[in-house]
């Protein structure tokens, strides 16, 4: 459980990190990541502030299921918590990144 408790901080650390756009990670991530081509796909919904935001959210829920499932076995309630907050966000966000990416897809092609 502490592995999993560690990779929840880890997780949450570079959400809160990309979210916050701290030491420009946020600016260096869509320059040389999601704004470039990956193979046949061109650069989409990720590439743009609004969009790099939300996937930031994702990691960040993510890493709060893991910080929950990591205090599993010392602070059950806390951890029941974290994990229902961390699904719900992540829910959430999952369907503003879908709704999104599909905006995005079906915008006419220049």
């Amino acid at each position: 459980m502490a592995l999993v408790l560690a990779i929840g901080v880890l997780l949450c650390l570079a959400g809160v990190v990309l979210l916050l756009n701290l030491f420009g990670a946020g600016d260096y991530v869509i320059g040389r990541v999601t704004s470039r081509y990956l193979g046949d796909l061109p650069p989409g919904y990720a590439a743009s502030k609004r969009g790099f935001r939300i996937y930031a959210t994702l990691v960040l829920a993510v890493g709060i299921v893991c910080l929950g499932v990591g205090l599993l076995g010392s602070l059950v309630p806390i951890a029941a918590a974290l994990i229902v907050l961390g699904a719900l966000i992540f829910g959430i966000a999952s369907v503003i990144a879908i709704a999104g990416e599909v905006e995005t897809a079906r915008k006419p092609k220049i």
